[in-house]
């Protein structure tokens, strides 16, 4: 072979320039960035010391020819071309990684085989003995890339991906690459002078193995058990032992002589024990310490030198969790401010909307990939913590500010009470972000309360909404005479796709309230929503005025409540439909708890669309029908997703063709920006009934719904 050889060290994308300039500093002469990758020529040697010393390669790719492969026939006479002998002997193994691109042939895994084929049947043809494949550890790994018919054919010469240094003895759920962690850490600016860094969420303790080992310029291959190129035909054993030497002397030499200030701190005891298991693996024992340490706890107080100070937190993958991740990016921002002044700090993550929440501008980002997730590296100089009288000032804010929300809110309640009173009423709304600075919603459910905090948008500091969200629930039990026990808690977001049918919680405590002499189970905890709709109170009344001796049909009918009211308003038959089996199951439990047995009763399990199509066909049979449709659903038990403000005008042409000729429609829908299809006055009699069916409590906020009474002309 010849002495120029011509090699391709892979990387993640983000980090080619960090990669190029990596094998400059390792001797390579004139290397080329491309996408994912860098592209250098040289000995075996320049490879071999690129495979141990290469802190940010995935692999190093030797080529062995390149050719246009448009079809798989020209595939496998290109690779029929090459002398295999020459890589593998016959009682060899071989394993083929295939990648394409844009091209004629477009299935990898073919073209890997077609590969194989090629190689195993001039073997077959020259010896009569072939080679076998073993994708695990074979003596010659192939790789082949195909980019718009161009095909490259190359020998890897790493086995493992290089990222696997060999230290990693125990791990935990989805550590970061080596190589990942290399890049992140040189983005930063480790090395630094004072040679300290603390890691305020360490994991398995990959930042910091991967920290130490560049500061003691120890090599990252140094530890593992083989490469790829150690059972090819061509490799030179004895420049791959000289290599090795050299760098186990600088390594003893930096082991004996260096010193760091490096610290880990996780608050799960299982990170920290996989930390004490890896580090040792390393041999870097006494550059490294870790404890377990929640993050507030995480002080600066071991009296280290200003330094690095790290963080690779959660990013939010799964439903639900961004608004707990939110304080937890909150409360790193606070602990930076408070112990870490005068430091500089990293922030990887792969959610940039949380890293708004440090409550810190960086001075300077990068993109990184973390396999495919798009990440940000955000770099922050810090300062000192403000002084004790500045934060003396800051509290004495948030005291006045809490005292303005105790003052209203027992302003509400002192006139909300007695009306409630007077009208026998024991759940009503005592507070809706009638301060902005407070966005919650108070309901009181008898001897409950009901809170819910309206999402902060992202403009707002989470640690001033955290605040008065902790000072409202301070001043509830005194002000409205309630036991802490009985508040529950809720965060209530815009609703969309299927997060508006989630479980909250799974108590499955239902409490019995009462209203019009009539009883209803809610649930405070487990749904979004409680299961009565204290906005359509006044609804629910008139509905039970309007529906003796009259047919009615409740669509969308959620828990049944209107349907309670039209039955216990002596109505000659109900039928509620609604796609959702729990809620039809609460709506059967409404009407046996008030002891409504009538064979007249009807529970229909159905997408109320898709039902109404259905029965396009039906005569008219309805004197009164209720529909309360939400505002948007894509739930898959719907046959289509629904958007209130586009649909609605279908949904009140099917319901009317249900409707007897002197019946009535309420429609009614909580989209505050809703506006009524005009052309629907064409075809109907329509009276806005919104103020009238707006309760006493809700005064305060007129928008909470929209409703109509619909009658033919």
């Amino acid at each position: 072979m010849s002495e120029s050889l011509q090699f391709f060290a892979s990387c993640p994308k983000g980090i080619e320039d960090l990669l190029c300039a990596e094998l400059v500093s390792l001797g390579i002469n004139n290397p080329q960035t491309a996408s994912a990758g860098v592209s250098f020529q040289g000995d075996l040697k320049a490879a071999y010391k690129v495979c141990l010393w290469s802190r940010l390669a995935s692999r190093v790719l030797l080529l062995i020819k390149t050719f246009e492969a448009k079809t798989d026939q020209q595939l496998y006479q290109q690779v029929q071309g090459i002398k295999w002998s020459d890589y593998l002997d016959m009682s060899g193994t071989l394993a083929v990684n295939c990648h394409i691109h844009q091209s004629g042939i477009t299935n990898s895994h073919y073209a890997a085989l077609k590969v194989k084929d090629a190689i195993v049947d001039q073997f077959m043809d020259l010896f009569e003995q072939r080679p076998s494949v073993d994708r695990e550890r074979p003596d010659i790994r192939i790789n082949l890339y195909i980019h718009r018919d161009q095909a490259s054919l190359s020998l890897d010469l790493s086995g493992e991906a290089l990222h696997k240094r060999g230290y990693r003895q125990s791990s935990i759920k989805a550590p970061m690459k080596e190589n990942l962690a290399a890049a992140v850490l040189m983005r930063s600016g480790w090395p630094n002078e004072s040679r300290t860094l603390v890691d305020l969420m360490c994991g398995s303790g990959t930042l910091l193995i991967e920290a130490a080992m560049m500061a003691l310029n120890i090599a990252p291959g140094i530890l593992r058990e083989s490469f790829g190129f150690e059972r090819w035909k061509g490799h030179d054993p004895e420049t791959w032992q000289q290599l090795l030497a050299e760098a186990r002397e600088i390594k003893q030499s930096a082991l004996e002589n260096a010193s760091l200030n490096i610290r880990g701190y996780d608050e799960s005891p299982t990170a920290i024990k996989a930390c004490r298991s890896n580090i040792p693996a390393a041999g870097l024992q006494d550059f490294i310490q870790v404890n377990v340490r929640r993050l507030e706890d995480c002080t600066q107080s071991e009296g280290l030198p200003a330094g690095l100070v790290i963080v690779n937190p959660p990013y939010g993958e799964r439903l639900g969790e961004e608004k707990e991740l939110a304080y937890l990016y909150a409360e790193i921002g606070d602990c930076w401010k408070r112990y870490f002044g005068e430091w500089q700090a990293a922030l990887f993550t792969g959610n940039i909307k949380l890293a708004r929440h440090i409550g810190l501008r960086s001075h300077k980002d990068n993109t990184l990939f973390n396999g495919a997730i798009k990440c940000k590296l955000f770099q922050y100089k810090l300062r000192p913590a403000k002084p004790e009288h500045v934060l003396e000032q800051e509290d004495q804010v948030d005291i006045e500010a809490k005292q303005m929300f105790a003052n209203r809110l027992k302003k509400n309640l002192k006139h909300l009470s007695r009306w409630a009173k007077r009208n026998n009423i024991e759940c009503y709304r005592v507070y809706d972000a009638d301060l902005p600075e407070f966005s919650v919603a108070i309901d009181i459910y008898a001897d409950w309360v009901h809170v819910q905090e309206y999402e902060a948008p992202t403009t707002v500091d989470i640690r001033k909404a955290r605040q008065r969200f902790t000072n409202i629930l301070d001043v509830l039990p005194d002000i409205l005479g309630i036991n802490t026990n009985h508040i529950a808690v809720k965060t209530r977001s815009k609703q969309k796709g299927v997060k508006q049918y989630e479980k909250q919680s799974d108590q499955k405590h239902f409490h019995v309230v009462h209203e019009n002499e009539l009883a209803f189970y809610v649930n405070l905890e487990d749904y979004l929503d409680t299961g009565l709709f204290l906005d359509h109170r006044d609804t629910r009344k008139m509905i039970r005025d309007m529906s003796h001796n009259k047919n009615v049909l409740n669509l969308f009918a959620y828990t049944g409540s209107v349907s309670v009211c039209a039955a216990a308003g002596g109505a000659a038959s109900v039928t509620t439909v609604d796609m959702s089996n729990t809620y039809l199951d609460w709506a059967k439990r409404n009407f046996n708890l008030n002891k409504l047995v009538s064979d007249d009763y009807h529970f229909i399990k159905a997408d109320c669309i898709k039902w109404l199509l259905d029965q396009s066909k039906q005569q008219a049979r309805y004197d009164l029908i209720f529909l309360d449709p939400p505002t948007f659903s894509n739930s898959k038990t719907m046959e289509q997703s629904f958007d209130v403000q586009k649909d609605h005008g279908f949904l009140v042409h099917g319901a009317m063709k249900l409707l007897n000729q002197d019946g009535v429609l309420i429609f009614s829908n909580n989209y505050r920006k809703f506006r009524l299809d005009a052309q629907l006055t064409d075809h109907f009699k329509i009276e806005n009934i919104s103020q009238k069916t707006l309760p006493e409590d809700y005064k305060r906020n007129p928008k909470i719904h929209h409703c109509w009474l619909i009658t033919h002309k």
